[in-house]
This record gives structure tokens, sequence and C-alpha cells, in this order.
């Protein structure tokens, strides 16, 4: 697949204005509110499970069933943003995570607890769609692979974060289901930590200004060319307005009508958004920050060596995503992700070979020596290869590889399979778990890392450093 020459201005720097990484890293908290809710669960499912007598399919249910709420909240994310703004879509993200925090702290039975989830859901949802998408309205395209990754980078700390946070409060209390302070058990505290961030969140929304395209949009033409000269340092503000005007004349709103085609009923460019979300999930990332603790306990680790297992891994997931940031911007986006699966099928197989010798069943596991360090190493260089590619790279493609005219649309599509693909893991991990055993899971997970090199050898189109107006599904049709 060549890479399409570019007919475009060349970018006004070499490299992000300052004023755009500050905003875009306000607008990545969103991110880190992402991350914390994905592993706030990681340390208070068995304490969950235990207070409210809950069996493997519904704990499974509960860890899983915000995924449905992030889907939900991704799908509508894009249409809030056109009419309310991404500033006050962000705000309410905000505010719904701080209610679901709130709520699961103090949650008295299964069907409340399951309630504020879902309204967590749909508030990271939201984030997962519009921060993405507001850094790549905002960045310049000489920066905009590194800007687009701090999405990631802000996950992965907020997985860290929580983990650590998990870590400490379950120590002091020599246990998650132990009570802690003013009566209340340390899970319900790992929950309410959460207002915390959530915010945060919400006051820097307040303080960043409003995305260029849809101060254009709304045909603020004067307020966009401010933004896009002081926030992206471009050298031709009201030349770029020209030319959002120019592209956002020939569109509509964006609907379905944008993204339909021969294929299947969709555009193939929309197909490659979905599918690549798809696998992003499909290769198992989750069940590794979801169930982490539980799977480390399960195969002989005390709770506190598997809290510290957990940490490790998550401040791992935070490095690479770094030095993947370093990297996006001179490699390529389709490069990465190719080291990516590679690595990624060679850790999985790796961590696969390794369950297959385990001893005992149900909570009486262990891992022989050397299989139990053959395990650890085998998922710990799984993320480091996920966080070198896939992590933050299908968020960056996803925000930035189609088209204006079905911008919107294919986003929301892509975020929402990514999220209803994550559900589908996260949820069948557990029960799968006792009856086919972690060698046939991870072997699974192994084989969708290998079929995700050919699909991106043979379906995705490079996007680095090109603007997001020249995005066509002409440019798809000769890249693929």
């Amino acid at each position: 697949m060549a890479e399409t020459a570019s007919n475009a201005p060349a970018p006004s720097s070499s490299g992000p204005h300052g004023k755009a990484i500050g905003i875009s890293i306000a607008a990545a908290v969103g991110g880190f509110l992402f991350g914390f809710d994905s592993s706030v669960i990681n340390g208070a499912v068995d304490a969950l499970s235990g207070h409210f007598h809950m069996g493997a399919f519904l704990s499974g249910f509960v860890v899983s069933i915000a995924l449905l709420g992030c889907a939900v909240g991704a799908w509508y994310a894009g249409r809030l943003a056109d009419g309310w703004g991404r500033r006050n879509v962000m705000l309410l993200g905000s505010a719904m995570f701080v209610i679901s925090s709130a709520g699961s702290a103090f949650a008295f039975s299964v069907p409340d607890l399951l309630l504020w989830r879902v309204i967590g859901g749909l508030g990271i949802g939201i984030a997962s769609v519009i921060a993405p998408a507001y850094i790549s309205e905002v960045a310049p395209a000489s920066g905009r692979g590194a800007l687009g990754s701090l999405q990631q980078l802000a996950i992965t700390i907020g997985q860290l974060v929580v983990l650590s946070s998990n870590k400490g409060l379950a120590g002091a209390a020599g246990g998650a289901s132990q009570d802690l302070w003013f009566g209340m058990q340390a899970w319900r505290w790992m929950f309410l930590v959460g207002v915390i961030p959530a915010a945060v969140y919400g006051v820097l929304a307040l303080l960043i200004p409003e995305s260029p395209r849809y101060l254009v949009l709304k045909g603020k033409y004067d307020e966009a060319a401010g933004v896009l000269g002081r926030v992206s340092g471009e050298a031709d503000p009201q030349g770029k307005v020209a030319r959002i005007r120019e592209t956002l004349r020939k569109e509509h709103r964006s609907s379905f009508r944008d993204i339909r085609g021969a294929r299947f009923g969709l555009h193939p460019l929309v197909w490659a958004g979905i599918i690549m979300a798809a696998f992003q999930q499909l290769v198992g990332i989750n069940a590794i920050f979801y169930y982490s603790t539980t799977l480390w306990k399960s195969v002989g680790f005390s709770e506190s060596q598997s809290f510290t297992t957990s940490v490790i891994t998550a401040g791992i997931n935070v490095v690479m995503t770094v030095v993947s940031m370093l990297f996006v911007d001179r490699v390529g986006r389709r490069r990465l992700l190719s080291i990516g699966s590679v690595g990624m099928f060679c850790a999985l197989a790796l961590t696969a070979v390794a369950f297959s010798q385990q001893r005992g069943s149900g909570t009486d596991v262990t891992l022989p020596d050397p299989y139990g360090p053959m395990a650890l190493v085998g998922a710990n260089a799984f993320v480091v290869f996920f966080a070198l590619s896939w992590g933050p790279i299908m968020w960056v493609m996803l925000a930035e590889m189609f088209p204006n005219r079905m911008r919107a649309m294919a986003l929301a599509i892509g975020t929402a399979s990514n999220w209803i693909f994550n559900f589908i893991v996260t949820f069948s991990f557990e029960p799968m778990t006792s009856k086919v055993g972690l060698t046939w899971l991870y072997g699974a997970f192994a084989c969708f890392a290998a079929l995700s090199f050919f699909f991106v050898r043979g379906k995705l189109p490079e996007t680095k450093q090109r603007e997001l107006e020249e995005m066509t599904g002409e440019t798809y049709r000769r890249s693929g």
C-alpha cells in the first residue's frame, strides 16, 4: 500500500505548537477517565462478588455492562458535539462520571450498581469520541499523531493511577472487602476516588477554547481564526478557515447516507475503521486490565502480589505509549501497527503455552516453574507491543482517516464498534476461563493478533503528515 503524495500546503511548523500541546493534554483527561473506569473494577470485582453474592455470570455482567453504556455514548457523541459544541459535551461526560463514581461507591444492591455503571459508561463513551476528535481539530498536521496519542497515554496513566490507588486502599484496609474509613469497605473508596479526576475534567473543559471546526460550522469565522493562530500556530489562520469553510460547504449534516457503500452497505473505509476498532479489543488487552488482579490470584499469587503485578503492567503500558508518541509521526501509523501485530502474536502465544501447564482447578491453581515467570513475561511483552502500536494508534487513525463529510458518523460507528467488542471480550472472559481455560483464550487472542497484521498491510491507508481536509474516499482507494 503506497503512501499517496500530498499537494496540500506544508504545515506551518515543524512540530506541535506549545498551546496545542497544553490544550490537547486538557482534552485528553477524558481518556484518563476511560482508563480509570476500565481498571477501577479490577481491584473491586472479587470484593463486589463476595459482598453481593454474585456468580461468574453476574460478576462478568457487572464488570462489562458499563461498556454497553460506552457504546451508546460513543454513538451519540458526534451528533451532540455538532449541536452543543465540543466543550459542552465534555462537561456532560464529566458530570455523568461524577454521578457514576459516587453512585457506585454507595451502591446497596446489584440493580442500582448496574445503573451507576451504565451512567458512567455513557460518560466515558462520550469522552472517548470527543477527546480524539477535538485534538485532531486543534492540532497541526505535523504533530497530530503525537497529540492524538495523548488520548491513549491518558488512558494508560488512568489505569496506572487507579491500580496504584486500589493497591493502596486495599493494603490500608487489609483487603478490598475490609472496612477502611467511616465504616465503608475499601472497594467503595476505590469507586469514590473517581469523583476527583471527573471534576478536574469538567473544570479543564471550561478553560479550553472551542474547536475551530465547530466555530466555522456555526459561522464564527474570526473566532475560529483566532483559535487556529493562538493554539495551532497556523501561519495563515484566515486561509485555514477558508479551507475549512470550503470543505464544510461541500458537506451536509453527517448521516448514514455519508457512510453507505457497495460493500455490505457501507463505504470500505468505514468497514476498515470498524474492523480496526474490533481488532484492538479482540487481541485481549482488556482481559489484562479488567481481570489481571483476579487472573494472577487464580494462579497462586497473593492479593498483594496480584495488585503489585497489575501496577507494574500498567506502568509498562504508560512508558511504551510515550515511546509510541515519539515515533508515530516519524515512522508512520501502518508500520507501527504491523510491528505491534507481530510482537503481540509472539507474546500471546508464549502466554498460552505457559497457561497450558497450569495445575489444579477452580481457585486452587498454580503454574510450576518456569511457566509462572513465562506467563508474566508473555503478558507484559504483550502490553509492550500493544502500547507501542494498537493502543494509541487506533485512536489516532479513527480521528483522522475519514473524509470530512463522513468523519463524525464514521468515528462514532468505529468507536461504538470498539466498545461493543470490548463488552464481548470482557463479558465472556471470566465464564470462558472456567469453560475452556486460559490456554485456548490466549491462543484465540494470538490468532486475532496474527490476523490484524494482514489487515493492516492490506486495508489501512497511511495518514502520516496529511491535513484532515485531504482525506477523501478516493485517497483511500488509491492507497489500498
